[in-house]
């Protein structure tokens, strides 16, 4: 028989882990000394250590080990397990490629700019929004294009709210679509969040689906110097493997009458590039 010191050198564990597994009855000891405590193992046992520590290492549970080395778990279930663990490596994996996406592409930031990025990117997934909106068209995306239209919406927007009797419960937020054969034309969305039921009247109340993925950015200033924002959050998009499915969102945080001072969060929902 082997001692404990010794059997634990010979199986590569501690004596503490071979303590662990005799306290739950994973691999007890073949005899124990009544008068001295002392465990001793038998060489057959290596093989029952050898088993766990592999199963172990493939990341399952105690119990579950206990009940694979036991034979209370047949073929069916151990490859069902074998299976899902399978999968969670993978999704783990997955993880962790696309963090090392991140790190080298905040390497290239700093290689290429001598300092750290302060605009920090932020995938997000977003709930859900009841909102009560105002549309129109503008001639283009651009910020020459969109401010002398979304400006009246709103100014429009929140007088019929009160009239109504509806009360905003968050911030306003502005979404934006393609014209279909529009040349350029954008269909402006000025919206805020509400709890009103849905309807159609002077103004559209109606439910923005959540998004299970969103590329999220702040800007500080006026929204016409958003240009630069914008590119940043696009170059980002591209450099850590996704792909923009839509345009930004644009969230009003704080909206004070300087618009220089305004805080805004452009959200570009966002799927993994083929």
């Amino acid at each position: 028989m082997f001692t404990i010191g010794d059997f634990a050198r010979h199986g590569r564990v501690s004596v503490r882990i071979l303590r662990h597994y005799d306290a739950t009855g994973l691999l007890r000891p073949a005899h124990v000394d009544p008068t001295t405590g002392y465990r001793y193992y038998t060489a057959s046992q290596l093989a029952r250590l050898n088993r766990v520590i592999a199963l172990k290492d493939l990341g399952f549970t105690l119990q579950q080990v206990r009940d694979i080395v036991d034979e209370k778990v047949g073929a069916g279930e151990l490859r069902g397990m074998l299976r899902l663990r399978r999968a969670e490596l993978e999704t783990a994996v997955a993880a962790a490629e696309a963090r090392l996406v991140q790190v080298e592409a905040r390497l290239r930031a700093i290689e290429s700019e001598g300092h750290m990025p302060t605009d920090d990117v932020v995938i997000k997934s977003l709930p859900a929004l009841r909102v009560a909106e105002l549309t129109a068209t503008a001639a283009s995306l651009s910020p020459e294009g969109i401010s002398p239209v979304i400006r009246p919406l709103y100014d429009e927007l929140f007088p019929l709210l009160r009239e109504a009797g509806v009360t905003p419960t968050g911030p306003g937020l502005a979404y934006y679509e393609d014209v279909p054969e529009g040349d350029g034309q954008i269909t402006v969305h000025a919206a805020v969040q509400v709890s009103a039921p849905l309807q159609e009247a002077a103004f559209r109340v109606l439910d923005l689906p959540p998004l299970d993925q969103a590329a999220t950015i702040v800007h500080r200033g006026s929204m016409e110097a958003v240009v630069p924002t914008v590119q940043t959050l696009a170059r980002w998009i591209d450099a850590h493997g996704y792909r923009a499915t839509a345009h930004p969102r644009e969230i009003n945080l704080e909206c004070p009458k300087d618009r220089d001072q305004w805080v805004t969060e452009l959200q570009v929902p966002v799927i993994r590039s083929a």
